[in-house]
């Protein structure tokens, strides 16, 4: 692929990734054809920052969770009230973690 294009995807989807995944994409887009360019600008990316403030606002109903695609987690939260308020503490820290390694796994099969 062109680097313009890969730049620009890396610029504009940088906030969506960590540092080390963003390299990786970078590697991995330099490499692939240029058929791909329009399954990759596709991909629906959740914003880190979004997760955080619905994980503030709904994460004790497991909705944080269930919005990043963990249907399983989200239902154990939504039935143990985000674990007695625990487990909705913690995922305050860890969302944006959880996130970015849910956006890079959607990426992945195109990437390949």
């Amino acid at each position: 692929m062109e680097m313009q294009r890969v730049d620009m995807f890396v610029m504009s989807n940088g906030k969506y990734f960590d540092a080390m995944q963003l390299t990786m994409i970078r590697e991995r887009l330099m490499d692939a054809d240029e058929s791909k360019w329009a399954m990759i600008s596709s991909v629906q990316l959740r914003d880190p920052i979004m997760m955080l403030v619905v994980s503030l606002l709904g994460g004790g109903l497991g909705i944080d969770r269930f919005m990043i695609g963990q249907t399983g987690a989200g239902i154990a939260k939504l039935i143990t009230c985000g674990g007695l308020g625990i487990w909705s503490l913690v995922d305050l820290f860890l969302i944006q973690k959880a996130t970015r390694q849910t956006n890079f796994e959607k990426l992945q099969p195109y990437l390949m």
